[in-house]
């Protein structure tokens, strides 16, 4: 199947007053898989943008449709929020259309930088979370709680993790992609952490600059 021949077809026909247009994501990759769909970013002028998912020509797709104020709006939210999805997107896509000029080799250079490091309320933020997840975890007695507090907590372990050492944080498998990028050891004991999570929430807390809970306080 012709990925890179398929997308563009798609823009053609859906969108051909397309700016430019990108086709991103693991089935460009060794991460290819039997179901690897075709993520699309679309550049508009104008319009709406939207987020669509459907199939085409045995592909399942996800469209991505942005005008520059939205697209905008989109890097400076995941800049603030230490996860950048759609630079990553960007940064690594194949141009199906038109020419996004500097923005791709732009995202790749915030990709290469890394965030902004963490502020002393950000930090605090995070040791107080994880350790009260990390308590109720320990004192939970109903075990259908303790196993969705365990899940929460090994996730949330995992990004903080990520969060302290000054690295991109994720969710699903750009977590753990995260964390083999910046640590493989770390990412190992991580996911062999997740029936058991506690021993590894307390190191990362450790690292972060141990439990907070006492004193805590947040505007």
């Amino acid at each position: 199947m012709d990925a890179v021949g398929d997308a563009r077809a798609l823009v053609q026909k859906r969108f051909p007053e397309a700016v430019w247009a990108v086709l991103t994501g693991s089935v460009l990759g060794a991460a290819r898989t039997a179901g690897s769909d075709l993520d699309i970013l679309v550049m508009r002028e104008a319009g709406t943008g939207f987020r669509e998912s459907l199939y085409f020509r045995g592909w399942p797709v996800e469209l991505f449709v942005h005008t520059p104020e939205r697209l905008d709006g989109f890097l400076a939210s995941e800049l603030a929020q230490r996860r950048p999805t759609a630079h990553r997107m960007l940064a690594r896509g194949v141009p199906l259309c038109g020419d996004p000029g500097a923005l791709q080799a732009r995202c790749a250079r915030v990709l290469a930088d890394g965030p902004p490091p963490l502020t002393d309320a950000e930090r605090d933020r995070l040791r107080y979370e994880l350790t009260d997840l990390l308590d109720d975890y320990r004192h939970g007695v109903d075990q259908g709680e303790r196993a969705v507090i365990a899940a929460e907590l090994w996730a949330g372990s995992a990004r903080v993790a990520l969060a302290a050492g000054g690295r991109w944080v994720s969710h699903g498998k750009w977590l753990l992609r995260e964390l083999r990028e910046w640590d493989p050891e770390l990412a190992a004991r991580w996911t062999e952490a997740r029936d058991e999570p506690a021993a590894f929430a307390e190191e990362v807390l450790d690292r972060a600059g141990g439990p907070l809970f006492d004193g805590y306080r947040a505007s």
